[in-house]
């Protein structure tokens, strides 16, 4: 916990970005952005490592906001089709100031409301009062987009979808790596994108590692693919060779 708190003080953090590609014509539309902390002496910890512990010590709050203010800051400098996408966790979508800090980190970077996107999974819901849409809702007035992450792998329910919320569902990549294998898998895939073409939503297949499941996501009526096979996470100079060579060709990362 004091390693972290130093982190936070110390600006330990870097993010990282991994492509989203248009999966009709290949070309790159966006990033997710990921969290990476560099330990002076232990070196990389994993994010799965110190989220758990940011959230139980209260430090959430604090690099919530430094990752929403990096994610505008490398938006603002990539032309107007780039969005950015990142997670916020449970904890972060409780706090009642979070539309202002993303309002805030938009308006110092001048960047639009519709150029960033916020990833929760359906884990943000269990144990709500109603506080959790409240949030979501005053974030999509500002122009944000809402992503339900992992989609078919915890508390699914149709109800969270007619919310009105979400732009976008997220495949879950178990899903997608065994779709070759597990006709079931295929199955669930195409109920989903069926799902949220009825809600007008647009889906990202996750996961996408080889050009097998790259084809199988995209006739399977995917829009967006993420994975190794167009990317790894970037960092932020790599990224932006990739913006501006703009074809997007597969990249082994």
């Amino acid at each position: 916990e004091a390693d972290l708190r130093s982190a936070v003080a110390s600006k330990q953090f870097h993010l990282v970005f991994q492509p989203l590609i248009n999966a009709k014509n290949q070309k790159l539309v966006g990033f997710e952005a990921l969290i990476r902390w560099n330990h002076p002496k232990r070196g990389f910890v994993p994010p799965n490592v110190f989220i758990p512990v940011a959230e139980e010590t209260g430090l959430m709050a604090a690099i919530g906001e430094w990752v929403i203010d990096e994610a505008c800051r490398a938006t603002a400098t990539w032309p107007e089709p780039i969005t950015v996408a990142l997670n916020i966790s449970p904890k972060q979508i409780i706090l009642p100031n979070l539309p202002n800090v993303v309002s805030e980190a938009l308006a110092r970077h001048k960047v639009p409301g519709n150029r960033i996107e916020l990833e929760v999974t359906e884990g943000v819901f269990l144990g709500d009062n109603g506080s959790t849409l409240d949030v979501l809702k005053r974030l999509r007035a500002l122009g944000v987009g809402i992503a339900l992450d992992d989609f078919g792998t915890g508390y699914s329910s149709i109800g969270y979808l007619n919310k009105a919320v979400f732009h976008k569902l997220k495949i879950d990549g178990s899903f997608v790596r065994e779709a070759g294998s597990r006709p079931e898998n295929v199955a669930i895939i195409q109920s989903i994108v069926q799902l949220a073409k009825s809600f007008r939503m647009s889906i990202t297949a996750e996961g996408v590692e080889t050009a097998e499941d790259f084809e199988r996501m995209r006739d399977l009526g995917c829009d967006t693919i993420q994975g190794y096979l167009f990317g790894k996470p970037l960092p932020y100079e790599r990224a932006n060779q990739m913006v501006m060579g703009l074809g997007a060709k597969r990249m082994a990362g």
